[in-house]
């Protein structure tokens, strides 16, 4: 900005770009009273060395880089303790407002998206916070090309890794631009990773209405926005006060509506040019003016600007009331003055609904108002709701009944049914549904199941063990989910079968053979050494037939029983007293130790695995054997999910297809069941020809 003092004392304004250095060493040779930047925080930097050093009061209005959030901008010491730069607009105080809406909501886990030009650095007080309270932040950074980031998770995660992120999603702030907001929360809802009881909160000082309305039009769940409002905005009487200098009074005509279209960082910079021009006439009135600052920075000898200190505490003691409400620099050099508006929408919000202010947030009294859901309580007294339920253990069940009185029901759902009737004070009337299926869409368009009777309000509410998926959330509201469960296989427990030659599993018949082979040969060794210790001691006068030192009888049949003892571990008859027969035996005793010690651990091994071997454990084994019949429960959502992974021309595996082919055989009659309990009675109880059969999903 370039401001001259003509004859008249007015004042022309000039409004350039100052990102580069060499326009300002223009205006410093020109003649310069003060400067007002509107730039990002490196361009600040570099001006604030150069206005600290020639004494020229700087205003600076911090801009958003790519509309992502401000972080505090890092400025460099100034020589002498002297710093001329004044932020206008005020610091950054999204990490408070943020830590009081984490406060109020009490969330223990969620994660953080942010832009790749957002400067990570300014959530260090926020993580440090978050952390001595205990809770469980997650960052994430999100790149330009949002789709891409999407498609990459599909490829890189596996099911149940996918659901686990899907439950993260939950509970997410996101600090980007509205655009990539809105691109990002878009993505979410198409891939199915966004559910209806998510809240997402957009953070971020500047969004327009139009950019609210389409981040709630696209989000599912509970969208809740985060932005800085100027409360003086709509007041047509103390709004852009002049303060007798001459303005234009365009942007304070209430007719003209220019203001709905300024960004924040523009509100700050008009406001700027008021409080420079409320100083200057106080220096006029005061007959304090000084001349303007002409000064080199290439001249070594160019020395700092006399009257910067003074034209600086005039601006410092000044306070105007303009575009962005009162504005002053009484805190420590920045103007302190901040209110932010939260935004929010409740659960369960169909696309396309507005959303409402809940609370406000302001640098001197925090939070003023409330974030939490509002509950219904005693709002239902003496009224009775119809219920639809489906029979599924233990979710619902038939309780025992007595004799003439109506059906009654139990289990887990129908506790928690009670407990709400309970609280809210109505009644119902329950039935099961006439079709017995969950809920699926039909050709025509038309739902069946307990979703039909929801749609067709023959019931008010249904209860039971039903799976949330994005086709049923279309058209009916869900509780928020109390079970998570992933698709398994149900397989009979196969029949133990008795084998008296169970015993000589561990070893195969040639090992068998060889130990028996081995005793005889053995035996007969010890025989021979038998009859030479005899004839050895013939000499010593010793009875025929007998040796002196012998192992026991010296008969073949004798030899064999004490190898035989040994190998059972039981020991031999006789003592052994040459040198050779020792060898033999100790070598045949260690033989029988090995083997016996490999027998007992292959048989504890054999037994214990022959419990737990199963021939099919995951899809892939399922689609590639053709002995065992499978199915699951027809008109169910992993019925649905069967249908559209085994029909999806882009699924590059071809195992849901050939389970599709086989589960859908005659519209699903051959092999899907009716019902869970039936597919319960068909896997465990006598099966067709094939004697055995597995089904999957016993729930919806």
């Amino acid at each position: 900005m370039d401001i001259k003092r003509s004859q008249k004392t007015h004042f022309s304004l000039k409004f350039i770009n100052i990102n580069e250095f060499i326009e300002t060493k223009t205006l410093m040779n020109q003649g310069i009273l003060a400067l007002v930047t509107s730039t990002g925080c490196a361009s600040a930097s570099a001006l604030q060395s150069l206005t600290d050093a020639m004494h020229i009061p700087h205003l600076y209005i911090q801009r958003n880089s790519e509309g992502s959030p401000r972080t505090a901008c890092q400025f460099n010491p100034s020589p002498g303790g002297q710093r001329y730069t004044l932020a206008a607009r005020p610091p950054v105080r999204l990490n408070d407002v943020m830590l009081t809406l984490v406060e109020e909501l009490r969330w223990q886990k969620f994660i953080v998206f942010y832009d790749i030009e957002y400067d990570i650095r300014g959530l260090q007080g926020f993580l440090d916070q978050t952390s001595r309270q205990g809770v469980d932040v997650a960052l994430q950074r999100v790149d330009r090309n949002i789709s891409k980031i999407f498609t990459n998770l599909f490829t890189t995660m596996r099911t149940e890794e996918l659901n686990r992120y899907r439950d993260t999603l939950r509970r997410a702030i996101l600090l980007l631009s509205p655009h990539g907001a809105h691109t990002f929360i878009q993505q979410a809802v198409e891939t199915n990773l966004a559910s209806k009881d998510s809240h997402w909160v957009f953070v971020n000082e500047e969004i327009s209405d139009t950019e609210i309305l389409e981040l709630t039009h696209s989000a599912l769940g509970r969208m809740t926005v985060i932005r800085q409002i100027f409360p003086l905005l709509k007041d047509s009487s103390t709004r852009c006060m002049r303060q007798n200098h001459r303005i234009s009074s365009l942007l304070c005509d209430p007719q003209e509506g220019h203001l709905q279209n300024l960004e924040v960082s523009n509100l700050y910079l008009y406001d700027s040019v008021l409080m420079l021009a409320n100083a200057f006439y106080r220096k006029l009135e005061d007959r304090k003016w000084h001349s303007m600052a002409s000064l080199n920075c290439i001249k070594k000898s160019t020395k700092p600007w006399n009257g910067g200190w003074s034209m600086l505490e005039t601006i410092q003691k000044g306070n105007i009331t303009g575009l962005t409400g009162t504005m002053d620099f009484k805190d420590n050099g920045s103007n302190s003055h901040v209110q932010f508006e939260i935004l929010g929408s409740s659960f369960s919000e169909t696309f396309g609904k507005d959303i409402k202010r809940l609370a406000t947030w302001d640098s001197v009294h925090g939070l003023n108002g409330s974030l939490k859901e509002s509950r219904i309580e005693n709002g239902m007294q003496g009224v009775t709701v119809k219920v639809v339920t489906l029979l599924e253990d233990p979710f619902v069940m038939v309780a025992e009944n007595i004799l003439g009185q109506p059906k009654r029901y139990k289990g887990f759902s129908i506790d928690v049914l009670d407990a709400l009737a309970k609280i809210l004070g109505f009644k119902y009337e329950i039935y099961q549904v006439a079709d017995s299926k969950y809920g699926s869409r039909l050709p025509n368009g038309s739902w069946n199941g307990m979703i039909g009777d929801l749609i067709n309000k023959r019931a008010d509410l249904a209860v039971s063990a039903i799976t949330i998926t994005p086709e049923r959330e279309n058209v009916v509201d869900f509780s928020k989910r109390y079970l998570d469960y992933s698709v398994g296989i149900l397989l009979r427990k196969p029949e133990e079968k008795i084998n008296i030659f169970s015993l000589f599993a561990p070893f195969d018949l040639a090992v068998w053979a060889c130990i028996a082979a081995a005793i005889p040969v053995v035996g007969v060794l010890i025989f021979l050494l038998n009859r030479l210790q005899a004839l050895r001691s013939s000499s010593q006068n010793a009875p025929p037939g007998q040796p002196a030192n012998g192992a026991g009888s010296g008969t073949l049949h004798s030899a064999i029983w004490i190898v035989y003892g040994a190998f059972v571990q039981q020991g031999g008859d006789g003592v052994v007293g040459s040198v050779a027969l020792r060898i033999v035996m100790g070598s045949w005793w260690l033989f029988t130790l090995i083997v016996c010690s490999s027998y007992t651990a292959n048989l504890a091994a054999y037994l214990t695995v022959s419990r737990m071997d199963h021939a099919i454990r995951s899809f892939q084994d399922l689609a590639r054997q053709i002995d065992v019949d499978y199915g699951t429960v027809r008109d169910s959502a992993v019925y649905d999910y069967f249908r559209n992974k085994g029909t999806n021309p882009l699924e590059q595996d071809s195992t849901y297809s050939e389970l599709w082919r086989t589960i859908s055989k005659n519209n699903g009659m051959d092999y899907s069941v009716s019902s869970p309990s039936e597919g319960i009675r068909k896997t465990g109880g006598s099966v067709g020809n094939k004697g055995r059969s597995c089904y999957s999903c016993l729930f919806d």
